[in-house]
């Protein structure tokens, strides 16, 4: 019994008609030729009320269903839940669906309206879309079933509490990948850059052994040798790719849901991916007051895996970012000349001025790309219409930051230093068309 009223829910249909009811009952003291119809209507409600509560309950486990969802969740992106439902009643149904999702989502109004017929399984599905990186915790399921009478509402309750973690945007990374291999990354603005020379490097001049590429004969050497010979070229070597990832209070920007740090997080991943895919080594290094983590580069099997794990863990420090702790480090550290993408974030010309001693640094040894990000907040400012004084001042400083930003891109050119200046949306697609170019024209 118990249980029953656990489960036992009253709609809005039922409070509507005892309302009726009692509206009717009222007229009834003043107008007895309608108290006695009431009676009976009420009597006739109540039993339709029994019907309906026979016609839920007269099953055991009337309905089954549960939640299918993936092992992980991919940051800033659409992820796919699935229920799956089946009824063992030998009517239809209306059915509600609430499910207790994480509270990071603030999804109050969750509800799923639909019906099944009788004995019918079905799998419906929604999106969630996180913006942070951390451990999701999901409740119960909750399934509210209902007769085509619909005065009462039974719920069943499924333990499908689970934790999901939610990583780097691995179904970005996938979608790049997939692109990369099937030669398509143009369509998603990924710029075609013609190479220069080949893409084998010369080794030695060898004998002609049968079968060789007729192509790859040397005239020259086969003349002097009276022999044929031809050229041998191996494959060109592997390059040294880091993502720098500045961990300080200034990534901890927003934008979009998402702070500047889940930005370059993500595109760090998908250029890493690519970058093995490319037959490259890809690292990672990120750091704030101190250095959080270090991933040698490395193109063996499990490497993006590594990235992965280790760029879940990585969160905003509320400190400024030590460039000359990178400097120093990245010296010990990383010996071979490497291509080093700094994703940070520079607001100012004077935190660029006293840093650009240890920028000059790492650029004299590796090849050095800070990518850092448009203050995108300020085009609503500057694009304003500027009548009032507040609105007048507010549009000077706007385009006071908006000129220190570009006079940055500018000091770092002039000083060699590549820079990769965009928003925080074009991230991925302005970074990664950086690195292809750098590969393809051999700048490394």
């Amino acid at each position: 019994m118990k249980e029953l009223f656990k489960s036992l829910y009253l709609s809005p249909r039922f409070f509507i008609f005892v309302a009726g009811a009692a509206f009717i009952f009222l007229l009834g003291f003043f107008f007895q030729l309608i108290f006695i119809p009431a009676i009976f209507l009420f009597f006739a409600f109540l039993s339709i009320c029994i019907l309906d509560m026979i016609l839920l309950y007269r099953q055991k486990i009337g309905i089954t269903a549960s939640r299918n969802t993936p092992d992980r969740l991919s940051n800033g992106d659409e992820n796919v839940i699935e229920i799956s439902l089946s009824s063992n009643y030998l009517i239809s149904l209306n059915i509600e669906i609430i499910d207790e999702i994480p509270a990071l989502f603030q999804k109050r109004d969750f509800l799923i309206v639909t019906e099944l017929a009788p004995n019918q399984r079905k799998v419906l599905d929604y999106r969630l879309r996180p913006v942070e990186r951390g451990e999701y915790k999901f409740g119960y399921l909750n399934i509210f079933a209902s007769s085509k009478i619909g005065f009462i509402k039974r719920r069943y309750r499924f333990d499908g509490a689970a934790v999901l973690p939610v990583y780097p945007s691995f179904l970005q990374m996938r979608k790049y990948e997939l692109m990369a291999i099937s030669d398509k990354l143009t369509e998603v603005g990924v710029k075609k850059v013609r190479k220069l020379g080949n893409t084998f490097e010369f080794e030695q001049i060898r004998d002609y052994i049968p079968g060789d590429d007729i192509r790859a004969i040397n005239w020259k050497a086969t003349a002097r040798r009276n022999n044929l010979m031809v050229n041998q070229y191996s494959d060109e070597k592997s390059q040294n790719v880091y993502c720098v990832i500045d961990m300080g209070k200034s990534m901890k920007m927003p934008f979009n849901g998402m702070t500047l740090l889940d930005y370059s997080i993500n595109a760090s991943l998908i250029i890493a991916d690519i970058a093995v895919y490319k037959k490259d080594n890809a690292g990672l290094l990120t750091f704030a007051k101190e250095i959080d983590a270090f991933l040698p580069a490395s193109k063996k099997q499990g490497q993006i895996r590594k990235v992965m794990d280790l760029l879940y863990k990585q969160k905003t420090r509320f400190n400024e970012a030590n460039f000359e702790l990178l400097h120093n480090y990245s010296k010990r550290k990383i010996k071979q000349r490497s291509l080093i993408m700094l994703f940070t974030n520079f607001e100012s010309y004077s935190t660029i001025e006293r840093n650009i001693p240890f920028l000059q640094g790492i650029a004299k040894k590796h090849l050095l790309v800070t990518v850092f990000f448009k203050n995108t907040g300020l085009n609503s400012i500057l694009n304003k219409d500027s009548d009032k004084v507040k609105d007048i001042y507010d549009k000077t400083i706007a385009e006071n930051m908006a000129y220190e930003k570009r006079m940055i891109v500018k000091e770092l050119n002039q000083l060699g230093i590549m820079t990769v200046y965009t928003s925080p949306e074009n991230l991925t697609i302005d970074s990664l068309n950086k690195y292809l170019e750098i590969k393809s024209r051999r700048i490394l």
